[in-house]
């Protein structure tokens, strides 16, 4: 029994980690962040904990998985938004999001985690800088995809902040 928590730990910090590289970019590190979720929700399995916790892990595997194919399906029909398709097949991808999300600052989250959730965040916030800086060279050059990545950035950081300031006064 000890040893399956212990490898349950393990599998719940390297997937963890994984989804933390991978959301450095998030359309290349996609696989990694469905791999890294995938671990700890079979972490959360092995650890034989609360079975709430195993399956809240479960359904942001679950998200993370339904999000990446859709953004691999429309990758490899040629994309969205432009001539290619309408702006609203992005929707499709907006389950990796929220199970992104939902992963690193869900119940159970360490601070650790939190932390470098919030350090996510401002790497996207980032991300909108300097692609501002770009399209002022580049007057053709649209800012509507860093805009929306600014904003999950605030939102993982507002989340993160969240639950850093709930653990702390409860």
């Amino acid at each position: 029994m000890e040893g399956s928590r212990s490898w349950s730990r393990v599998l719940a910090i390297v997937g963890s980690v994984a989804m933390v590289i991978g959301a450095i970019d998030p359309l290349e590190g996609s696989v990694i962040i469905l791999v890294g979720s995938g671990l700890v929700a079979f972490g959360a399995f092995l650890g034989r904990g609360e079975r709430r916790l195993f399956a809240y892990r479960l359904w942001v595997f679950v998200l993370i998985a339904i999000g990446v194919g859709a953004l691999w399906g429309l990758s490899a029909v040629g994309g969205f938004g432009g001539q290619a398709r309408s702006v609203w097949w992005g929707m499709l991808v907006l389950p990796y999001v929220i199970g992104w999300l939902m992963g690193i600052c869900g119940p159970g989250s360490p601070r650790w985690l939190l932390w470098l959730g919030i350090g996510v965040g401002l790497w996207y916030v980032t991300i909108l800088a300097m692609v501002l800086s770009k399209a002022f060279a580049r007057p053709g050059m649209s800012a509507v995809p860093a805009v929306v990545i600014a904003c999950i950035g605030v939102l993982t950081i507002g989340a993160c902040i969240y639950r850093l300031r709930k653990r702390t006064t409860g």
